[in-house]
């Protein structure tokens, strides 16, 4: 029988945790097993989940709060639907709210796994977008946009693209607004892309933020590639991995995904609650199609653990799932005496983030040229 393997982490300072398994086991498929007559347990058992293991920690001291147990439960496919919502709900629905419970992993089937392309592009497909190989990329972002008009945007544009970064985006905060909607600011950028490629030789994506109501995302994302737009950004925890899903899947959206972090925060960091970076940030994001991934590294501003930035990139990488790499982003207070670090823990396939105000006044260009056009030596 096909199934899916969810693992939490449980703290419990005196629970039976063999007992909390078996319990989520039956409570999270068929909601009772003991009270059921043998006839009724015979054509529900296919459907029943089952404790797949259990590695108790005892706290050495018996200090409260440090007793826990990694425990992990097979989930049958043929209780949910192939998507990922329906996916979360049944592994981690109501059991979220169940005490101090994390989703720390999900070993998903090829069943389950079939019905996900992942990434349009991934990582060799951005690389030959922008004929950049065996070395990093090179991002820059829109800072300080609020209130800016359509020519102010436009000369920041410039400024960051003259720079010789591989990728410019959008800011996740810039919306739908009348000074710069997107139709709007994705031509006059793509312009001035083309111009610097023209003095550079240099290729340039530039990644509009994609907002509004769900209902017009699409139409949305369409107008922009019409007018010019060679990449998407898309905040995708405010939306849900569904949505993601249905953008990069679609046929007539013909440009890379980069999924920003926003509200992940909210979702990962707790040791007792939510669901580990791992998977919120690496697994699922590339299963429901994000060619670029960015979330917190552990070298700048907003600093996530290393080991958890490792075990994202080995989520976004790895062979198992089936699909195209994504390309990690590891980003927030990026600077330019980072990159060594950078490259020791991510190698070549990572994107360096040193932001808008590096690209494009602190560095001369010929530094940053130097950095983008040639290939980064591991330290």
């Amino acid at each position: 029988m096909s199934r899916c393997i969810a693992t939490y982490r449980i703290h419990d300072d005196h629970a039976d945790f063999r007992k909390k398994a078996e319990s989520i086991a039956v409570g999270m498929t068929v909601g009772s097993w003991t009270e059921l007559p043998q006839a009724k347990r015979q054509s529900l058992q296919k459907h029943l989940g089952e404790v797949h293991a259990v590695e108790v920690f005892e706290s050495p001291d018996g200090s409260p709060g440090s007793r826990y147990a990694d425990v992990s439960i097979a989930y049958p496919d043929i209780n949910f639907s192939r998507d990922i919502p329906a996916l979360l709900v049944t592994v981690f629905g109501k059991i979220s709210m169940d005490g101090r419970i994390k989703l720390t992993a999900l070993d998903l089937s090829d069943s389950f796994l079939s019905a996900f392309p992942g990434p349009k592009f991934g990582i060799d497909g951005i690389r030959q977008l922008l004929g950049a190989y065996d070395r990093p990329l090179l991002m820059s972002i829109f800072k300080s946009v609020i209130g800016l008009n359509a020519d102010e945007l436009t000369e920041q544009f410039i400024r960051q693209a003259r720079g010789g970064v591989d990728l410019i985006k959008d800011d996740e905060i810039l919306f739908e607004n009348e000074l710069t909607p997107i139709a709007t600011r994705v031509k006059l950028c793509m312009q001035a892309a083309a111009e610097t490629e023209r003095e550079t030789g240099k290729k340039l994506l530039y990644a509009a933020n994609l907002t509004g109501r769900t209902s017009g995302l699409r139409d949305q994302a369409l107008r922009a590639i019409d007018a010019g737009a060679n990449a998407l950004l898309f905040n995708v925890l405010s939306y849900g991995y569904d949505v993601l899903q249905e953008l990069s899947s679609d046929p007539e959206i013909t440009v890379p995904i980069a999924a920003h972090p926003a509200l992940a925060g909210a979702i990962y960091p707790s040791p007792y609650y939510g669901i580990a970076a791992p998977v919120l940030l690496g697994q699922l994001m590339r299963i429901a199609g994000a060619d670029l991934v960015l979330f917190p590294s552990p070298y700048g501003s907003v600093t996530m653990p290393r080991e958890e930035n490792l075990s994202i990139r080995n989520e976004l990488h790895r062979a198992e799932l089936g699909m195209k790499r994504s390309l990690p982003v590891p980003s927030a207070g990026i600077h330019p005496g980072l990159v060594p670090k950078i490259t020791r823990d991510f190698g070549t396939d990572v994107v360096v983030t040193p932001g808008e105000a590096f690209t494009a006044t602190r560095w001369a260009p010929k530094r940053a040229a130097a950095l983008s056009y040639k290939p980064l030596r591991q330290p």
